[in-house]
Protein backbone atom coordinates (compact mmCIF):
# COMPACT_ATOMS: atom_id res chain seq x y z
CA UNK A 1 0.00 0.00 0.00
CA UNK A 2 2.88 2.39 0.57
CA UNK A 3 4.30 2.20 -2.68
CA UNK A 4 1.00 2.79 -4.24
CA UNK A 5 0.63 6.06 -2.04
CA UNK A 6 4.58 6.82 -3.41
CA UNK A 7 3.71 6.98 -6.60
CA UNK A 8 -0.29 8.24 -6.42
CA UNK A 9 1.63 11.24 -4.91
CA UNK A 10 4.44 12.19 -7.57
CA UNK A 11 2.35 11.10 -10.45
CA UNK A 12 1.13 14.56 -12.60
CA UNK A 13 -1.90 14.85 -13.68
CA UNK A 14 -2.65 16.00 -17.37
CA UNK A 15 -2.63 19.91 -16.37
CA UNK A 16 0.66 18.92 -13.86
CA UNK A 17 2.81 17.52 -16.65
CA UNK A 18 1.92 20.62 -19.14
CA UNK A 19 3.19 22.51 -16.45
CA UNK A 20 5.44 20.44 -16.08
CA UNK A 21 6.43 20.35 -19.50
CA UNK A 22 6.78 24.27 -19.13
CA UNK A 23 8.82 24.16 -15.92
CA UNK A 24 11.50 22.20 -18.20
CA UNK A 25 11.17 24.79 -21.09
CA UNK A 26 11.67 27.65 -18.94
CA UNK A 27 15.02 29.59 -19.24
CA UNK A 28 16.95 28.52 -15.92
CA UNK A 29 18.85 32.43 -15.89
CA UNK A 30 14.16 33.32 -14.58
CA UNK A 31 14.72 30.43 -11.93
CA UNK A 32 14.90 32.49 -8.84
CA UNK A 33 15.49 30.60 -6.32
CA UNK A 34 18.03 27.63 -5.61
CA UNK A 35 17.38 24.89 -3.21
CA UNK A 36 19.36 21.71 -2.39
CA UNK A 37 18.23 18.54 -0.48
CA UNK A 38 20.38 16.18 1.39
CA UNK A 39 18.94 12.74 0.82
CA UNK A 40 19.41 10.26 4.23
CA UNK A 41 16.98 11.17 7.00
CA UNK A 42 15.87 14.18 5.22
CA UNK A 43 14.54 13.23 1.76
CA UNK A 44 14.15 9.97 3.40
CA UNK A 45 14.04 9.12 6.68
CA UNK A 46 16.41 6.51 7.58
CA UNK A 47 19.84 5.93 6.55
CA UNK A 48 20.11 4.31 3.34
CA UNK A 49 23.55 2.75 4.07
CA UNK A 50 21.56 0.94 7.31
CA UNK A 51 18.96 -0.05 5.59
CA UNK A 52 20.73 -2.03 2.85
CA UNK A 53 22.20 -4.03 5.77
CA UNK A 54 18.49 -5.74 5.65
CA UNK A 55 19.56 -7.45 2.36
CA UNK A 56 22.75 -9.09 3.94
CA UNK A 57 22.47 -13.00 4.92
CA UNK A 58 20.44 -12.56 8.41
CA UNK A 59 20.22 -9.05 8.06
CA UNK A 60 23.10 -8.41 9.72
CA UNK A 61 27.18 -7.82 9.49
CA UNK A 62 29.53 -9.64 11.21
CA UNK A 63 31.44 -8.02 14.39
CA UNK A 64 34.72 -8.22 12.26
CA UNK A 65 33.02 -5.84 9.61
CA UNK A 66 31.77 -3.81 11.76
CA UNK A 67 34.87 -2.98 13.64
CA UNK A 68 36.98 -2.15 10.46
CA UNK A 69 35.12 1.42 10.27
CA UNK A 70 37.26 4.03 11.34
CA UNK A 71 35.79 8.14 12.09
CA UNK A 72 35.79 10.23 9.17
CA UNK A 73 36.36 7.17 6.45
CA UNK A 74 32.45 6.04 6.35
CA UNK A 75 33.02 5.50 2.64
CA UNK A 76 35.56 3.32 2.60
CA UNK A 77 33.77 1.30 5.47
CA UNK A 78 30.85 1.22 3.36
CA UNK A 79 33.07 -0.16 0.38
CA UNK A 80 33.92 -3.06 2.45
CA UNK A 81 30.21 -3.86 3.29
CA UNK A 82 29.20 -4.06 0.09
CA UNK A 83 32.00 -6.40 -0.99
CA UNK A 84 31.07 -8.61 1.95
CA UNK A 85 27.38 -8.27 0.64
CA UNK A 86 28.15 -8.94 -3.03
CA UNK A 87 30.69 -12.09 -1.25
CA UNK A 88 27.49 -13.56 0.02
CA UNK A 89 25.69 -13.79 -2.95
CA UNK A 90 23.38 -10.46 -2.45
CA UNK A 91 21.99 -9.27 -5.63
CA UNK A 92 21.39 -6.30 -7.70
CA UNK A 93 17.70 -6.61 -7.15
CA UNK A 94 18.21 -7.77 -3.54
CA UNK A 95 19.81 -3.70 -2.65
CA UNK A 96 17.08 -2.33 -4.69
CA UNK A 97 14.44 -3.85 -3.04
CA UNK A 98 15.37 -2.76 0.26
CA UNK A 99 16.00 0.72 -0.78
CA UNK A 100 12.88 1.06 -2.37
CA UNK A 101 11.29 0.48 0.64
CA UNK A 102 12.89 3.12 2.46
CA UNK A 103 9.71 5.61 4.15
CA UNK A 104 10.11 9.18 2.91
CA UNK A 105 10.47 11.58 5.92
CA UNK A 106 6.92 13.08 6.88
CA UNK A 107 5.93 15.47 4.42
CA UNK A 108 8.61 15.27 2.14
CA UNK A 109 6.67 14.38 -1.09
CA UNK A 110 3.80 17.22 -0.04
CA UNK A 111 6.88 19.60 -0.36
CA UNK A 112 8.05 17.44 -3.67
CA UNK A 113 4.33 18.22 -5.41
CA UNK A 114 4.56 22.02 -4.01
CA UNK A 115 8.20 22.37 -5.69
CA UNK A 116 6.97 20.38 -9.09
CA UNK A 117 3.92 23.15 -9.58
CA UNK A 118 6.60 26.06 -9.09
CA UNK A 119 8.89 27.22 -11.93
CA UNK A 120 10.92 29.27 -9.85
CA UNK A 121 13.26 26.93 -8.02
CA UNK A 122 15.79 24.74 -9.24
CA UNK A 123 16.58 22.00 -7.09
CA UNK A 124 20.25 20.50 -6.52
CA UNK A 125 20.73 16.95 -4.17
CA UNK A 126 23.83 16.48 -2.57
CA UNK A 127 24.21 13.54 -0.59
CA UNK A 128 27.31 11.66 1.30
CA UNK A 129 24.84 8.52 0.42
CA UNK A 130 25.55 7.20 -4.02
CA UNK A 131 23.72 7.00 -7.12
CA UNK A 132 22.30 3.23 -6.99
CA UNK A 133 20.13 3.86 -3.71
CA UNK A 134 19.08 7.71 -4.67
CA UNK A 135 18.91 6.98 -8.12
CA UNK A 136 16.37 3.84 -7.29
CA UNK A 137 14.32 5.34 -4.59
CA UNK A 138 13.78 8.26 -6.59
CA UNK A 139 12.60 6.77 -9.96
CA UNK A 140 10.70 4.61 -7.37
CA UNK A 141 8.75 7.41 -6.22
CA UNK A 142 8.49 9.29 -9.65
CA UNK A 143 10.62 12.23 -8.44
CA UNK A 144 13.92 11.54 -10.56
CA UNK A 145 13.02 14.77 -13.01
CA UNK A 146 12.75 17.48 -10.49
CA UNK A 147 16.53 17.18 -9.69
CA UNK A 148 18.50 19.18 -12.18
CA UNK A 149 21.95 17.86 -10.74
CA UNK A 150 22.75 15.28 -8.13
CA UNK A 151 25.92 15.41 -6.05
CA UNK A 152 27.10 11.95 -4.37
CA UNK A 153 29.52 9.10 -4.29
CA UNK A 154 29.71 6.87 -7.78
CA UNK A 155 28.16 3.59 -7.01
CA UNK A 156 27.37 0.99 -10.02
CA UNK A 157 27.14 -2.67 -11.03
CA UNK A 158 30.28 -4.52 -12.16
CA UNK A 159 30.58 -7.78 -14.17
CA UNK A 160 30.75 -9.77 -10.91
CA UNK A 161 27.46 -8.56 -9.60
CA UNK A 162 29.41 -5.93 -6.92
CA UNK A 163 28.00 -2.50 -6.48
CA UNK A 164 32.04 -0.11 -6.61
CA UNK A 165 31.20 2.26 -4.79
CA UNK A 166 33.81 5.79 -5.12
CA UNK A 167 34.24 8.61 -3.00
CA UNK A 168 33.21 11.41 -4.43
CA UNK A 169 36.12 13.96 -4.34
CA UNK A 170 39.21 14.58 -1.69
CA UNK A 171 39.42 18.21 -0.16
CA UNK A 172 40.88 19.77 2.75
CA UNK A 173 37.83 20.39 5.02
CA UNK A 174 38.45 19.63 8.34
CA UNK A 175 34.65 19.44 9.07
CA UNK A 176 33.94 16.62 7.02
CA UNK A 177 34.52 13.17 6.05
CA UNK A 178 37.87 12.69 3.81
CA UNK A 179 35.17 11.78 0.82
CA UNK A 180 33.02 14.47 0.72
CA UNK A 181 32.70 18.46 1.41
CA UNK A 182 29.30 19.39 1.28
CA UNK A 183 30.81 23.38 1.55
CA UNK A 184 32.86 22.93 -1.42
CA UNK A 185 30.40 21.33 -3.58
CA UNK A 186 27.52 24.05 -3.18
CA UNK A 187 30.24 26.55 -2.93
CA UNK A 188 31.00 25.75 -6.43
CA UNK A 189 27.77 24.97 -8.07
CA UNK A 190 26.55 28.61 -6.68
CA UNK A 191 29.24 29.94 -8.05
CA UNK A 192 29.24 28.27 -11.60
CA UNK A 193 25.36 28.90 -11.88
CA UNK A 194 25.89 32.73 -10.74
CA UNK A 195 28.09 33.14 -14.14
CA UNK A 196 25.89 30.70 -16.58
CA UNK A 197 23.11 32.65 -15.51
CA UNK A 198 24.72 35.98 -15.37
CA UNK A 199 22.84 36.82 -12.27
CA UNK A 200 22.76 35.67 -8.51
CA UNK A 201 19.80 33.87 -7.23
CA UNK A 202 17.08 35.58 -5.14
CA UNK A 203 17.57 33.15 -2.13
CA UNK A 204 19.37 29.86 -1.57
CA UNK A 205 17.79 27.09 0.36
CA UNK A 206 19.51 23.87 1.85
CA UNK A 207 17.30 21.19 3.69
CA UNK A 208 19.01 18.95 5.83
CA UNK A 209 19.80 17.16 9.02
CA UNK A 210 23.15 15.84 10.16
CA UNK A 211 26.54 17.16 10.75
CA UNK A 212 27.99 17.04 7.07
CA UNK A 213 24.59 19.67 6.22
CA UNK A 214 26.25 22.25 8.38
CA UNK A 215 29.20 23.15 6.92
CA UNK A 216 27.43 23.97 3.81
CA UNK A 217 25.16 26.49 5.22
CA UNK A 218 28.39 28.31 6.49
CA UNK A 219 28.79 29.60 2.94
CA UNK A 220 24.66 30.83 2.89
CA UNK A 221 23.91 34.99 3.18
CA UNK A 222 21.29 36.92 5.23
CA UNK A 223 18.81 36.62 2.54
CA UNK A 224 19.08 32.72 2.46
CA UNK A 225 17.26 30.28 4.85
CA UNK A 226 18.41 26.79 6.21
CA UNK A 227 16.21 24.08 7.17
CA UNK A 228 17.80 21.89 9.75
CA UNK A 229 15.46 19.02 10.69
CA UNK A 230 14.60 19.85 13.99
CA UNK A 231 16.91 18.44 17.24
CA UNK A 232 19.19 16.68 14.61
CA UNK A 233 22.82 17.23 14.38
CA UNK A 234 22.62 19.93 11.77
CA UNK A 235 19.81 22.01 13.64
CA UNK A 236 22.25 21.68 17.40
CA UNK A 237 25.31 22.61 15.18
CA UNK A 238 23.57 25.89 14.19
CA UNK A 239 21.65 26.48 17.78
CA UNK A 240 25.23 26.13 19.39
CA UNK A 241 27.27 28.18 16.68
CA UNK A 242 24.49 31.00 17.66
CA UNK A 243 25.03 30.38 21.26
CA UNK A 244 28.90 30.85 21.01
CA UNK A 245 29.42 33.06 18.28
CA UNK A 246 26.21 34.90 17.58
CA UNK A 247 26.09 36.65 14.34
CA UNK A 248 28.94 34.63 12.53
CA UNK A 249 25.82 32.11 11.18
CA UNK A 250 24.24 34.50 8.69
CA UNK A 251 21.33 32.62 7.07
CA UNK A 252 17.77 32.22 8.89
CA UNK A 253 17.55 29.51 10.14
CA UNK A 254 14.04 27.37 10.10
CA UNK A 255 14.03 24.05 11.85
CA UNK A 256 11.24 21.15 10.31
CA UNK A 257 9.62 18.37 11.46
CA UNK A 258 7.50 17.77 8.27
CA UNK A 259 8.28 18.75 4.68
CA UNK A 260 5.29 21.07 5.14
CA UNK A 261 6.98 23.19 7.92
CA UNK A 262 9.11 24.14 4.29
CA UNK A 263 6.42 24.50 2.41
CA UNK A 264 5.12 27.49 4.97
CA UNK A 265 8.31 29.34 4.36
CA UNK A 266 8.87 29.06 0.94
CA UNK A 267 5.29 29.57 -0.51
CA UNK A 268 5.68 33.28 2.18
CA UNK A 269 8.98 34.02 0.35
CA UNK A 270 7.91 32.73 -3.40
CA UNK A 271 5.04 35.89 -2.61
CA UNK A 272 7.89 38.38 -2.44
CA UNK A 273 8.94 40.33 -5.48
Amino acid sequence: MRDSVFNCCLTPSPGQSANMAGNSALSSSDKRFLIFFDFDETIVDESSDDVVVQAAPGQYLPGWLKDTYRPGHYNEYMQRVLAYMAESGVTESAIRAVIEKIPASPGMLTLFKFLRTRQDFEMVLVSDANTFFIESWLRRVGARQLFGKIFTNPATFNQDGRLMLRPFHSHGCQRCPENMCKQVIVKDYVARRTQERGKAFQRVFYVGDGANDFCPCLTLNPQDVAFPRRDYPMHQLITEMHEARPGEFKAVTVPWVSGEDVILRLRKLAEEK
